[in-house]
Protein backbone atom coordinates (compact mmCIF):
# COMPACT_ATOMS: atom_id res chain seq x y z
CA UNK A 1 0.00 0.00 0.00
CA UNK A 2 1.32 3.34 -1.20
CA UNK A 3 1.93 6.05 1.44
CA UNK A 4 1.01 9.83 0.13
CA UNK A 5 3.34 12.57 0.60
CA UNK A 6 1.96 15.32 2.92
CA UNK A 7 1.72 17.27 -0.34
CA UNK A 8 -1.02 14.40 -1.83
CA UNK A 9 -2.65 14.34 1.72
CA UNK A 10 -3.22 18.19 1.55
CA UNK A 11 -4.59 18.14 -1.83
CA UNK A 12 -6.66 15.56 -1.31
CA UNK A 13 -7.80 16.85 1.58
CA UNK A 14 -8.61 19.91 0.06
CA UNK A 15 -10.61 18.32 -2.77
CA UNK A 16 -12.60 16.00 -0.11
CA UNK A 17 -14.29 19.62 1.34
CA UNK A 18 -14.76 21.84 -1.31
CA UNK A 19 -17.53 24.64 -0.30
CA UNK A 20 -17.89 25.02 -4.33
CA UNK A 21 -19.36 22.22 -4.53
CA UNK A 22 -23.51 21.42 -4.16
CA UNK A 23 -22.84 18.58 -1.91
CA UNK A 24 -19.78 19.80 0.10
CA UNK A 25 -20.28 19.18 4.01
CA UNK A 26 -18.45 22.16 4.09
CA UNK A 27 -20.98 24.25 2.79
CA UNK A 28 -23.45 23.51 5.36
CA UNK A 29 -20.83 24.75 8.11
CA UNK A 30 -20.05 27.83 5.96
CA UNK A 31 -24.04 28.84 6.30
CA UNK A 32 -24.22 27.34 9.73
CA UNK A 33 -21.32 30.08 11.12
CA UNK A 34 -22.28 32.51 8.14
CA UNK A 35 -25.46 33.63 10.28
CA UNK A 36 -25.76 36.43 11.84
CA UNK A 37 -26.76 34.75 15.19
CA UNK A 38 -24.43 32.60 15.65
CA UNK A 39 -21.69 35.32 14.96
CA UNK A 40 -23.09 36.95 17.45
CA UNK A 41 -22.84 34.28 19.97
CA UNK A 42 -19.69 33.02 19.95
CA UNK A 43 -18.32 36.97 19.58
CA UNK A 44 -20.10 37.10 22.66
CA UNK A 45 -18.34 33.99 24.11
CA UNK A 46 -15.33 35.38 23.25
CA UNK A 47 -15.38 37.30 26.18
CA UNK A 48 -15.67 34.54 28.49
CA UNK A 49 -18.65 32.47 29.35
CA UNK A 50 -22.32 33.38 30.06
CA UNK A 51 -25.43 32.30 30.92
CA UNK A 52 -28.19 32.04 28.54
CA UNK A 53 -29.84 35.13 30.16
CA UNK A 54 -26.95 37.05 29.54
CA UNK A 55 -26.66 36.20 26.35
CA UNK A 56 -30.44 36.41 25.85
CA UNK A 57 -29.94 40.60 27.02
CA UNK A 58 -26.61 40.97 24.87
CA UNK A 59 -28.02 39.99 21.96
CA UNK A 60 -30.79 42.63 21.14
CA UNK A 61 -33.53 41.17 19.07
CA UNK A 62 -32.97 37.58 19.22
CA UNK A 63 -35.93 35.07 20.20
CA UNK A 64 -35.69 32.82 23.13
CA UNK A 65 -36.62 30.44 20.34
CA UNK A 66 -33.79 31.17 17.69
CA UNK A 67 -31.08 31.49 20.72
CA UNK A 68 -32.18 28.10 21.92
CA UNK A 69 -31.98 26.69 18.39
CA UNK A 70 -28.44 28.30 17.80
CA UNK A 71 -26.84 26.92 20.73
CA UNK A 72 -28.09 23.57 20.46
CA UNK A 73 -26.65 23.45 17.03
CA UNK A 74 -23.65 25.14 17.88
CA UNK A 75 -22.66 22.47 20.57
CA UNK A 76 -23.84 20.30 17.99
CA UNK A 77 -20.83 21.54 16.06
CA UNK A 78 -18.92 21.43 18.79
CA UNK A 79 -18.20 25.18 18.69
CA UNK A 80 -20.20 25.86 22.56
CA UNK A 81 -19.36 23.88 25.44
CA UNK A 82 -22.38 23.71 28.03
CA UNK A 83 -22.33 23.03 31.54
CA UNK A 84 -25.25 22.93 33.94
CA UNK A 85 -24.57 23.38 37.57
CA UNK A 86 -26.67 21.61 39.68
CA UNK A 87 -28.44 24.55 41.95
CA UNK A 88 -31.69 26.38 42.55
CA UNK A 89 -32.55 27.33 40.12
CA UNK A 90 -30.32 25.06 37.70
CA UNK A 91 -27.51 27.39 36.48
CA UNK A 92 -26.13 26.68 32.72
CA UNK A 93 -23.12 28.34 31.54
CA UNK A 94 -22.32 28.36 27.53
CA UNK A 95 -18.46 28.99 26.72
CA UNK A 96 -16.40 28.33 23.55
CA UNK A 97 -14.24 24.93 22.74
CA UNK A 98 -11.03 25.31 21.49
CA UNK A 99 -12.93 24.74 18.01
CA UNK A 100 -14.93 27.67 18.26
CA UNK A 101 -11.54 29.96 20.08
CA UNK A 102 -10.41 29.10 16.78
CA UNK A 103 -12.70 31.07 14.99
CA UNK A 104 -13.31 33.57 17.18
CA UNK A 105 -10.87 36.08 15.54
CA UNK A 106 -12.36 35.83 11.89
CA UNK A 107 -15.64 36.62 13.70
CA UNK A 108 -14.94 39.50 15.39
CA UNK A 109 -12.77 41.00 12.38
CA UNK A 110 -15.93 40.54 10.50
CA UNK A 111 -18.21 42.16 12.82
CA UNK A 112 -15.28 45.46 13.27
CA UNK A 113 -15.40 45.38 9.83
CA UNK A 114 -19.42 45.91 9.20
CA UNK A 115 -19.32 48.28 12.90
CA UNK A 116 -16.75 50.28 11.13
CA UNK A 117 -18.03 50.37 7.48
CA UNK A 118 -21.65 50.82 7.79
CA UNK A 119 -21.78 54.16 6.65
CA UNK A 120 -19.92 53.58 3.07
CA UNK A 121 -22.87 50.50 2.76
CA UNK A 122 -25.75 52.94 3.72
CA UNK A 123 -24.11 55.61 0.89
CA UNK A 124 -23.80 52.64 -1.65
CA UNK A 125 -27.78 51.75 -1.20
CA UNK A 126 -28.75 54.84 -1.32
CA UNK A 127 -26.86 55.61 -4.72
CA UNK A 128 -28.47 51.86 -5.82
CA UNK A 129 -32.24 52.85 -4.63
CA UNK A 130 -31.92 56.09 -6.25
CA UNK A 131 -31.53 55.10 -9.69
CA UNK A 132 -33.99 54.04 -11.61
CA UNK A 133 -34.41 50.22 -12.55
Amino acid sequence: MATATAAQARHAAKSEYDAYLANCPSRQLLDRISDKWVSLILVALGDGSRRYSELARELAGVSQKMLTQTLRALERDGLIDREVTASVPVRVDYSLTELGRSLLPILRAVKVWSEHNMDDVTAARARYDSRAH
